[in-house]
């Protein structure tokens, strides 16, 4: 069996502080320590289906950066691309506590950390091509102009080599300088993507168009060969050239916790369609996914392994087999 990378991701894992209480942060006493990070909450997710994963990035050297370091490696992900910096400091957030279903109150404490100031000198192309897919989503290219260069060169790097690219807009306005710098990065960035993942109203933003259909016609033309748009509580919304069409949601008995499930879902459109399984069978799967994400309060806990993904009745291996 080939040790090949199946999938890449750059982006910064942050330490993740979630308080016990609920009520404003301020008020919250005590907090239990997780992981966070959009492209790292679904390299695990991918670990824990038996791919082989790799995650490069810029931590510092401190005991934050240390605990996330030894985190992800613990899920299995490759990190000997990981630099922890003496002279620079890991980025963490809080994140509050709700018991209804709706978005918790979150603070980033982010700014100029090491995954920050991480750009395209940084990169080793020839490791992160060497593997078959790359994961990017707009959080990262959203940091700094360093940070963007650095997702650009990836990008266009892998296409180079002919690599498939997976990209979730993950819109964090509060980044950007101006919404229409966001729109039109963000759009480009989606132009070098493969398979394109953004939330109905996150489509509606960035395209202007009004339905999933009309969003997914926009990412197509393009230059995307598959778009699949979370549609909330009417389920997903899947295009290529082959096929259209609409699942429905996965059944919650109840939501506690929101962040992480767009995460959830692109590690079931992946780990799916990296197996040869259709585009409709990668959604459905992306949706079962995400709907484990929300009812747990953490951002990974919801993510399953193999054997979970089986027992739920879902076919194929996480990777192709050999021929």
């Amino acid at each position: 069996m080939s040790d090949a990378l199946d999938v890449v991701t750059l982006g910064e894992a942050m330490v993740l502080l979630v308080a016990d209480q609920p009520g404003p942060l301020q008020h919250a006493h005590s907090f239990t320590k997780r992981t966070a990070g959009a492209e790292t909450n679904v390299a695990i997710g991918l670990a824990r289906l038996g791919m082989r994963v790799g995650w490069q990035s810029r931590l510092g050297d401190d005991s934050m950066g240390r605990y996330l370091r030894d985190q992800m490696a613990g899920e299995g992900i490759d990190c000997s691309r990981l630099e922890l910096q003496a002279s620079q400091r890991s980025g963490f957030m809080f994140k509050g506590r709700v018991d209804d279903g709706s978005d918790p109150p979150i603070e980033y404490h982010r700014r100029g950390s090491a995954a920050s100031l991480f750009g395209p000198q940084d990169l080793d192309l020839p490791w992160l091509t060497s593997a078959r897919h790359l994961h990017v989503t707009g959080v990262y290219a959203a940091l700094t102009p360093s940070t963007l260069a650095a997702t650009q060169a990836l990008m266009a790097a892998m296409r180079a080599a002919g690599r498939s690219i997976s990209f979730d807009p993950n819109l964090r306005p509060a980044l950007w300088p101006s919404a229409e710098v966001m729109r039109s990065t963000i759009n480009a960035l989606a132009s070098h993507s493969d398979w394109v993942l953004p939330g109905l109203s996150e489509g509606r933003l960035l395209t202007g168009r009004d339905t999933a259909a009309e969003i997914a016609e926009f990412y197509r033309t393009n230059g995307a060969s598959k778009v699949i748009i979370k549609l909330g509580e009417q389920g997903v919304w899947y295009a290529d050239a082959q096929a259209a069409g609409q699942i429905p949601a996965w059944p919650v008995p109840q939501v506690i916790d929101t962040v992480g499930a767009g995460d959830g879902f692109a590690v079931g459109v992946i780990s799916a369609l990296l197996a040869g399984e259709t585009l409709a069978a990668a959604a459905q799967r992306g949706a079962w996914i995400g709907a484990r994400a929300v009812q747990v309060r953490g951002d990974t806990e919801g993510l399953p392994t193999l054997a979970e993904l089986h027992a739920a009745g879902f076919s194929g291996m996480s990777r192709p087999t050999k021929r």
